[in-house]
């Protein structure tokens, strides 16, 4: 059984020579969280951008990720798909996590759009018999046809988001991490790529996924989390957990 525990994270970012007033009130605006200084060096500034995070998820929970931006969203996810090591606590995964943040893992240019397939699947994690079994499903799902056989810097750019698309969204996860910019190209493609990727997300054991859009969380999670200035404000059921959040932004603008 899929399982993932965040247990009191805390992340920082070093800024060197940030000393100056104005530097580091610009910073502080671009990035959110808060600035503090490392007491284990003087002359050393740090961005917190989560502080002392904590929830735990087990097999079947969808969860979303709301707050402002600079909030620290990204961070969060991709401190939990291993990019990043929190400075405090830790977060423990049971199952294979796979991150989707853009829609293109790896594409070489100048290999064939069957080529890609291979290696960026061998990317994402797959074993020689997943990529075999996978292989033919991909290919066809793209539509791209002959197209596959030539080299991708050839492909127009909607061309290549459906390659890296159909690759990206091939995989079979426990923990499914996801970040709202993952698209899929024109207008036409849209609604076979919107079933593909809610049939991604009812593979996946445990989902956690970053936005702003309130009906995507709503429709596809069970819980949200409200993130503010580094800090988990609330934690919960979906629509609990987004009027606490309009509530406290709502409060926050008439102060």
């Amino acid at each position: 059984m899929a399982s993932l525990t965040v247990e009191n994270v805390t992340m920082e970012y070093p800024i060197f020579g940030a000393s100056a007033r104005s530097f580091r009130s610009a910073v502080l605006g671009v990035v959110g969280g808060g600035l503090v200084r490392n007491a284990a060096a003087a002359d050393r500034v740090v961005v917190r951008s989560l502080e002392d995070v904590s929830f735990n998820l087990e097999h079947g929970d969808r969860l979303g990720l709301i707050g402002p931006n600079g909030a620290g969203k990204s961070t969060l996810l991709r401190m939990l798909a291993g990019v990043y090591e929190p400075v405090m606590g830790r977060v423990v995964t049971e199952g294979r996590v796979s991150a989707l943040f853009v829609a293109a893992p790896g594409i070489d240019p100048d290999d064939s759009g069957f080529d890609n397939i291979r290696t960026c699947c061998m990317y994402l994690g797959m074993s020689a018999s997943e990529i075999a079994e996978k292989h033919q499903s991909i290919a066809d799902f793209t539509e791209l046809g002959e197209y596959l056989e030539l080299p991708v810097r050839t492909y127009s750019a909607g061309m290549t988001l459906r390659l890296s698309f159909a690759i990206a969204t091939s995989i079979d996860p426990d923990i499914l991490l996801l970040d709202e910019g993952l698209g899929a190209g024109d207008a036409r493609f849209a609604a076979k790529a919107e079933a593909r990727m809610n049939e991604l997300i009812g593979r996946s054991n445990i989902m956690v996924i970053a936005s702003h859009a309130d009906s995507i969380i709503s429709a596809l999670c069970n819980k949200a989390a409200f993130l503010e200035h580094g800090r988990l404000v609330a934690f919960g059921p979906v629509e609990e957990t987004i009027a606490k959040k309009n509530e406290l932004l709502l409060r926050a603008a008439d102060a």
